[in-house]
Order: structure tokens, then C-alpha cells, then sequence
């Protein structure tokens, strides 16, 4: 990453680290954060289309690109939009992969406008819908979450989603009809609040909204990702929702409390249960096996209990290290003192 912010500082004939912005500038009131991982083959057609749609808001705004440790030439081509647009664009260069949330956080600590809106750079949100977020943040609300119509996602990824927002509805009791979807808008008093927050692992759109006083939800658009891959895998999924209901609920721990208590006089009964049929029918070898899977199905509870355990004490552990959440390494944008 380090020969990437040479090639960008011999290129752009700028100074990378200059301050993140001046008080005395006015501040533009759109703010838009877009977290970029190797995405080489679809950024060209994102600025041709996002420029466009922001240009006629005919509103002050700023975009910020969070180059989040890309190994392609993402950042080479985001130094060259930079250079295109200096007066609205910026470009946040971490020095290594830190994740989608963590990107947006960099962007968040960042972003100076009065309404900041989050958007993926696959294109699979379109840009064109940031109008329609930014208007209802116009009209007072402070968080405006999102619900993708159509979905061009495979079966597989729709339903699992689905199943996924059921159970963190049930366990955190926060209300997000499309959890996926990272299109979404923020007043300044909700990312203010964010800022503040240290947690090393999050889910910012559950996070925002227990801040927000006056949410809502507005539908949007969904097309197919314009070139690449997905950035989740199957692991990469879990572990988010891993942290999503550890990060936001006891609940799954009270769930083994019961469990455990049911199980403990469940194993009392059977226990009387063995020993009545003892004196009443004597030594019987019948029921090893169904003992045996009792057994083994027990064990496998306890073991899942004991994994859950580990996930907050994780946590506990990342958070008591102290240690930056990201890094940033460099940031092209104009310096404001002229």
C-alpha cells in the first residue's frame, strides 16, 4: 500500500495529509460516503453517474471515497476522479482492509455536510436515489433507512436475508425491514452520535437507529452488480450477523440461561425416571443408544453455548486492547487554508 501512496503523491503533486477541514468554510449539506474495496472494473461508470445525479440537486455537497486496503488499481483511478473534481471530492486512504463498517466510520469522522448518505460503489444502489433520501432528510427526519425493490440478488442471498432480519428484529428489537441494504441517509445529530462510539465491531445502520428520534423508511431501487463479485462470503455474512445480535442484545445469553435450566431439570426427571425403573424392572440395557444421541446432542449445545459465550467475551477482549480502529494512512482533498 505504501508504493500506492507514492504512485498517488508523485501523480497528484499534492500534499496527502493535510487537514480534515476548516470551521471557518462553510460546510456543504450533503455529505456522501462510499466505501471502495476493489472495485477497479465499476468505478468509471459510477462517476459517470454519480456526478450527474448530485450536480442536479443543485445543493453544496462533497464526496468521500474510503479506499478501504484495495489491491487493484482502485486507488490510482480514484486519485484521477480527485483531480477531475478536487472542489467536491475526497479520497481517505487507509493502509490496510479494515471492512465495510469500519470504512464508513473513517467517512463518518470525516464527512462535514449536514446530511450524510451512505452508498455501495457496485452500483447495485443506484445514485439516482440519493435525491429521494436527501429530500426526506429535508423534511426533518434523522435517519432514512431503505428497502430494495426487485432484488437482483440470487434466491439463496434474498431468503437468507429475509430470515436473518426476523431473527435480529426478535432479539434486538430494532426495526429494519432490509437490513443489507447500505443506502441509507443520516442527519448530522445521528452521526455526531457515531462519532462518538469506540466500538471496534459494529453494524452502523442498527447503531443509527437507536439514535435516531424520528426514522423512516423509503423504497429504492436495486439492479444487478455492475462488474466483479461480492465482497461478503458466506463467512463474511455470518460473522456480520454474529456481531449485529451480540452487539446489540443479551438476549441470545438469557436464551442459554433457560435453556440451561431446562435442561438441568429435564435431566433431574429422567434421572428419577431410571432409577424408579431400576427397582421396578431391574438392571435394563435397552435405550443405551438413545441415551448415547441425548448425550452427544447435549454435548453439542454446550458447545455452541460456550462458542456464544466466547463471541461477547471477543468483544470485550477487542475492546479493552485500545487499539485504533482504523487507520489512515493518507487523504487527497483540498487543502481549505488555500
Amino acid at each position: 500500500m505504501s508504493e500506492q501512496t507514492n504512485d498517488l503523491k508523485a501523480q497528484s503533486g499534492l500534499d496527502l495529509n493535510v487537514p480534515a477541514g476548516n470551521p471557518d468554510i462553510e460546510p456543504p449539506e450533503l455529505s456522501v460516503v462510499i466505501p471502495v474495496y476493489n472495485e477497479e472494473a465499476g468505478l468509471r461508470t459510477l462517476f459517470d453517474r454519480l456526478y450527474p445525479a448530485l450536480d442536479a440537486l443543485h445543493a453544496r455537497y462533497e464526496v468521500i471515497f474510503i479506499n478501504d486496503g484495495s489491491r487493484d488499481r482502485s486507488p490510482l483511478i480514484l486519485s484521477d476522479q480527485y483531480r477531475k473534481r478536487p472542489d467536491v471530492t475526497r479520497v481517505v486512504l487507509f493502509n490496510g482492509n479494515y471492512g465495510q463498517h469500519m470504512a464508513i466510520m473513517a467517512g463518518f469522522s470525516q464527512a462535514r455536510g449536514q446530511s450524510v448518505i451512505t452508498l455501495d460503489a457496485d452500483l447495485q444502489n443506484p445514485p439516482e436515489e440519493i435525491g429521494n433520501l436527501l429530500a426526506k432528510l429535508r423534511e426533518g427526519y434523522d435517519y432514512v433507512g431503505t428497502i430494495r425493490q426487485n432484488r437482483q440478488d440470487s434466491w439463496f442471498r434474498r431468503h437468507a436475508s429475509r430470515a436473518m432480519n426476523n431473527l435480529r428484529e426478535k432479539i434486538t428489537h430494532i426495526t429494519m425491514t432490509d437490513q443489507g441494504c447500505m443506502l441509507r441517509g443520516y442527519s448530522r445529530q445521528v452521526v455526531q452520535m457515531l462519532n462518538q462510539c469506540e466500538e471496534g465491531r459494529t453494524f452502523i445502520p442498527a447503531l443509527a437507529y437507536t439514535f435516531a428520534s424520528r426514522p423512516i423508511e423509503i423504497e429504492v431501487a436495486h439492479e444487478e452488480r455492475f462488474a466483479g463479485e461480492s465482497k461478503y462470503s458466506l463467512y463474511s455474512l455470518i460473522r456480520l450477523n454474529f456481531d449485529l445480535v451480540t452487539g446489540f442484545s443479551t438476549m441470545p445469553l438469557q436464551a442459554f440461561s433457560l435453556l440451561g435450566v431446562a435442561l438441568a431439570l429435564g435431566s433431574t426427571a429422567l434421572f428419577f425416571l431410571l432409577l424408579v425403573r431400576r427397582f421396578v424392572f431391574g438392571a435394563e440395557v435397552e435405550g443405551v443408544f438413545t441415551l448415547f444421541a441425548l448425550i452427544f446432542a447435549l454435548i453439542g449445545v454446550l458447545l455452541f453455548g460456550v462458542g456464544l459465550l466466547g463471541e461477547y467475551i471477543g468483544r470485550i477482549y477487542e475492546q479493552v486492547r485500545g487499539r485504533p480502529r482504523f487507520v489512515i494512512q493518507a487523504i487527497l482533498e483540498q487543502d481549505p487554508r488555500g
